[in-house]
């Protein structure tokens, strides 16, 4: 996996973004995808919010995901196979990068028919310790006409990012604005942050 790890951070050092095709293989993005559908069933999602803590609110003309915080205390094997995964990818970026990461945060995303997230930073004006975000897809078969691409905007230009099966998106979260298309059939993911005292 460590030449996958590599391709992520020569993608992000070139252009700001790095990207690793199956970064989840199919069979965990399958249980994942499993999973948060289970939840969402069962009603385990809650709206996602703009903002933290006190400044934290509900505005779905800008944000009208649902979410899902991930958790080792769940006991869920899929979901800690997740973690697996990225404690081996926190401990190569601090080995290669001394990036000092110290820990992170992880939810599922459910953006439902019509659902988009507008442009935003995902570093937070009163807590600075996001340092990285991080987006994989769940999502099988996925086509242009679906919608849901990411768009990052760099400096003189946009970024359009299919959120295909499997694919995880790194970039840095006080950098990099970005948004969530408007989707066109249910769009599932994992978005977290490596984060740093």
């Amino acid at each position: 996996m460590q030449d996958g790890f590599e391709s992520i951070i020569s993608s992000f050092i070139e252009d700001r973004v790095g990207q690793m095709d199956n970064f989840l293989d199919a069979n965990l993005a399958s249980k994942l995808k499993e999973n948060l559908l289970l939840l969402f069933l069962n009603k385990e999602f809650k709206a996602a919010g703009i903002g933290n803590n006190l400044n934290l609110q509900n505005d779905k003309l800008i944000r009208s995901d649902s979410i899902y915080w991930l958790n080792r205390a769940h006991n869920n094997i899929h979901e800690n196979s997740f973690f697996d995964l990225i404690d081996d990818f926190v401990k190569y970026l601090n080995l290669t990068c001394y990036t000092g990461i110290t820990g992170y945060e992880f939810h599922y995303a459910y953006f439902d028919v019509g659902s988009s997230y507008k442009r935003h930073l995902d570093q937070f004006k009163t807590n600075q310790d996001r340092a990285f975000s991080m987006i994989m897809y769940l999502n099988e078969d996925w086509l242009p006409i679906d919608g849901g691409q990411l768009c990052i905007y760099h400096k003189n230009n946009k970024q359009i990012i299919t959120p295909l099966n499997g694919r995880c998106v790194f970039f840095k979260s006080s950098e990099l604005e970005h948004e969530v298309l408007i989707s066109q059939k249910p769009r599932l993911s994992i978005t977290g942050w490596l984060k740093t005292n």
